[in-house]
C-alpha cells in the first residue's frame, strides 16, 4: 500500500551556454563574502538555508535558536541576520532581534517565516527590520531581498 510516483526530467544534447549570458540579473545578486548568520530552529531548514547562501558566495553562520543568536552576535559581527519569525521552544524572531540591537543597534535583518502574522511583521517593521521573505522561498526571493539589504 502506498503511493507510486513516476517523474520525467527533459534531456538535452545540447552543451549549457555561459551562464553569464543566461542569468545577468542573479549575477548582480550574488553575494562578495558578506557575513549572514542564520537562526532557524528547524535543522533541516537551516541547513537548506546555509548551503544556499553559501552558493550565492556569502560566508554563512547557522545557530538553532534565539538565544543563541543574541550570544553569537554579542561575540562576533556579521553583516546581516536571516531570522525566523517563529521559534520553538525559545524567543521569536522579533524579540530576538530586539535583543540584538540592544548590543548591535545597526544590524541589519530579514525576517523568513511561513507562519508569521500580520501582526508580526508590522512588529519586525517597527524595530527596524524592513524585509520579509515567506516560505518556501527561492534562491531568487533570497538573493534579491540581500541585493536589497546590502544596497
Amino acid at each position: 500500500k502506498g503511493t507510486c510516483f513516476t517523474l520525467y526530467f527533459p534531456i538535452t544534447k545540447e552543451q549549457p551556454t555561459d551562464p553569464h549570458l543566461l542569468a545577468p540579473s542573479m549575477l548582480t545578486c550574488r553575494g562578495q563574502g558578506e557575513r549572514i548568520l542564520v537562526v532557524e530552529d528547524q535543522k533541516n531548514q537551516r541547513e537548506i538555508a546555509r548551503r544556499l547562501l553559501a552558493r550565492l558566495g556569502y560566508e554563512v553562520h547557522s545557530v538553532a535558536s534565539g538565544e543563541e543568536a543574541v550570544e553569537f552576535i554579542k561575540q562576533h559581527q556579521v553583516d546581516l541576520i536571516l531570522l525566523d519569525m517563529v521559534m520553538e521552544p525559545g524567543i521569536n524572531g522579533c524579540e530576538t532581534y530586539q535583543r540584538i540591537v540592544e548590543h548591535s543597534p545597526d544590524q541589519k535583518a530579514i525576517i523568513v517565516s511561513g507562519y508569521s502574522s500580520t501582526n508580526d511583521i508590522e512588529q519586525a517593521r517597527k524595530l527596524g527590520i524592513h524585509h520579509f521573505i515567506k516560505k518556501p522561498y527561492s534562491i531568487k526571493d533570497i538573493s534579491q531581498a540581500l541585493r536589497l539589504e546590502f544596497s
